[in-house]
């Protein structure tokens, strides 16, 4: 026997006995094909309906089905809930009384003993008959399963059907409950799309935000300096930002421009135009800006973002979808990199050169949007902004007093080489560079097919104006490509190269047409060549492609050494330089694991600049150009 209050499981069944759930023996069947029957008081049994004529005609064409309900109306007769309600019924009947529908449970665990369909069969014919409100999810029209439609498409159709008014489908723009009162579509569909309202401060966070702020402003106005502790303290940006967030509270534009073009430093749209001193802000300002658009945003980026864009002034078709996105563009990052240039201990220096200023504001911007704008489109969203370490490396900039330690993007070093590599090539200083110009790059490096591919602009088009050339942004773009292959970026941007008929795969004849060049090379410089075939398993093997013969973008992007693929095709320095690999380098490398190879290049080019000028200038015959 099982133990005692112990749940008792189902052993042999006897002969002759039935429980509840099993299906009904042949005697059983026998008897109730002339009737169904309800034990209600010992051995009584009082028949519930009497099937015969045409209706025991079709039941018998069906055997099957007759079966199978007939179980399943034993199992329904088995709850001791359906009992009690077959009682209560009977009870009512026999003293004559009207027929009351059953209640529905409040619960929504709770179960009834019969369905909707059942009580509607029941006591249809019953005229006193009060039948219970449905709740808002069983009272309304819903739509049939895969054909889902909006509450604004239901409120115009007046139901799922799509009917009129007073045909049945319900009063347009509102559902009518079981007691006649109507109810709009938007209550009957609960909202589940709240945008970036659950981002926002809540009230008692804004109170202590502005409360903050108060003690700051203690009720005066502030000029830039004193801005900056409540950007930082209250906004909690990066204190740089001051000077923009106070034409934002102000509505005055961060940038003067000269409207006629006189002057091609400050025209409209130009990186280089120069700031405009921002007007002290008041409290009763800084409050109105507060509650209208910082308070909507808690998230950094988001808050970051809308203050570069400068609210809803800008938004456009950012991505080709047709929508408008709002996104920022090269101009929205100039009031901040021009505050960075006047306060950074680290920039000090440069207030004296408002040219190499210039440049140095240019250089961080195109860096910016390589990493960042991964649609190279000019236009950065906020989800690009989200995915990148944009933010981060500007509040380390609010930060370091050293910038050249802020690696990401404000580096003044990296800055440096990168003008430097694109003043040696420009030998005429028109700030553009040809394609013979281009071929000097790196003591002659890259291939004439490699560079005949850049400038026929399949990795990215120009964007410096004239046919033919390269202008600095270009070449920003190019130099951190060649010098970072092991950014994912940079390998679309050689993948393009590479992909002479632009089907996303590189087949074994377009690497060989790089490599014969490359070939070639190497018999120059009595190399001992390599044949493409022996390159061609190497390089299988070091990718291991998913499919064999088909090299595409991510089989690129999963492989560590996916940026010597393109040297071994059209760089000869480097493809010799990883064969004969330095064990010092190596070392080097693992000690340093945070540094990209961009960021090892720029150092050490570095150095060889700052040597090359303290002997330029010791000599006394450097060269200003």
């Amino acid at each position: 026997p099982p133990p005692a209050g112990g749940p008792r499981h189902s052993g042999p069944k006897r002969r002759g006995s039935n429980q509840a759930g099993d299906p009904p023996s042949p005697s059983q069947r026998t008897e109730m094909s002339h009737g169904l029957h309800v034990n209600v008081k010992g051995d009584a049994r009082v028949p519930l309906m009497d099937v015969s004529g045409n209706e025991m005609n079709n039941v018998n064409r069906f055997p099957s089905s007759k079966l199978k309900l007939d179980e399943f109306f034993l199992n329904w007769l088995s709850s001791p809930e359906s009992q009690k309600l077959v009682l209560n019924l009977l009870d009512d009947a026999k003293a004559g009384r009207p027929l009351q529908a059953p209640t529905l449970p409040q619960t929504p665990a709770a179960t009834s003993p019969l369905s909707p369909s059942s009580t509607n069969a029941l006591f249809s014919a019953a005229p006193s008959l009060a039948t219970p409100p449905l709740s808002p999810q069983k009272g309304a029209h819903t739509p049939p399963p895969g054909s889902p439609i909006s509450p604004a498409r239901f409120g115009r159709s007046g139901g799922a059907g799509g009917g009129k008014e007073g045909q049945g489908s319900g009063p347009p723009g509102g559902v009518k409950d079981g007691q006649g009162s109507k109810r709009r579509a938007a209550d009957v569909i609960p909202r589940f799309y709240f945008a970036d309202e659950r981002l926002a401060y809540s009230d008692e966070q804004s109170a202590v935000k502005l409360a903050e702020a108060a003690l700051l402003f203690n009720g005066g106005e502030l000029d830039a300096e004193g801005m900056v502790q409540v950007t930082r303290e209250v906004c909690e940006l990066p204190g740089y930002f001051a000077p923009l967030l106070m034409h934002r509270v102000n509505g005055t534009e961060p940038i003067a421009e000269d409207p006629t073009g006189a002057d091609a430093s400050a025209a409209p749209g130009a990186l280089t135009a120069p700031a405009q001193t921002p007007a002290p802000v008041t409290w009763t300002k800084f409050t109105e800006y507060w509650n209208g658009t910082l308070r909507k945003y808690t998230e950094p980026n988001a808050r970051v973002f809308e203050v570069l864009r400068g609210g809803e002034k800008k938004g456009s078709n950012a991505n080709g979808s047709g929508l408008n996105i709002p996104h920022l563009t090269h101009q929205d990052f100039r009031s901040v990199l021009r505050c960075v240039l006047d306060t950074h201990p680290g920039l000090e220096f440069l207030k004296d050169s408002p040219e190499f200023q210039d440049r140095y504001l240019e250089t961080v911007t195109y860096r910016i949007f390589y990493q960042v704008n991964v649609a190279w489109n000019g236009r950065m969203t906020l989800r690009e902004m989200r995915r990148s370490n944009l933010l981060e490396a500007m509040t380390h900039v609010d930060e370091e007093e050293d910038i050249n330690k802020v690696l990401k993007y404000f580096s003044y070093e990296h800055f440096y080489v990168i003008y430097c590599k694109f003043w040696e090539l420009d030998t005429d200083h028109d700030f553009l560079i040809d394609k013979e110009d281009l071929l000097r790059y790196g003591n002659h490096a890259l291939t004439y097919r490699a560079v005949d591919r850049v400038f026929s602009q399949a990795p990215r088009r120009f964007v410096s104006g004239v046919d033919g050339k390269m202008g600095y942004e270009d070449f920003c773009w190019f130099v951190l490509s060649e010098e970072d292959k092991g950014n994912p970026l940079a390998l679309e941007y050689w993948m393009r190269c590479v992909d002479l008929d632009g089907d996303g795969i590189l087949s074994p004849s377009e690497c060989s047409f790089f490599y014969e060049e490359q070939l070639q090379r190497m018999e120059c410089l009595s190399q001992e060549p390599v044949l493409f075939e022996d390159i061609l398993c190497q390089m299988s093997d070091m990718l291991h492609p998913e499919v064999p013969g088909r090299i595409t973008l991510r089989d690129l992007r999963r492989c560590k050494l996916a940026g010597n693929f393109f040297n071994v095709l059209f760089n000869l320095n480097k493809f010799i330089a990883f064969e004969t690999r330095d064990p010092f380098l190596i070392r080097q490398e693992r000690e340093e694991p945070h540094l990209t190879e961009w960021d090892r290049f720029a150092r050490q080019e570095y150095i060889r600049l700052s040597m090359e000028e303290e002997e330029g200038m010791q000599d006394g015959n450097w060269d200003g150009d």
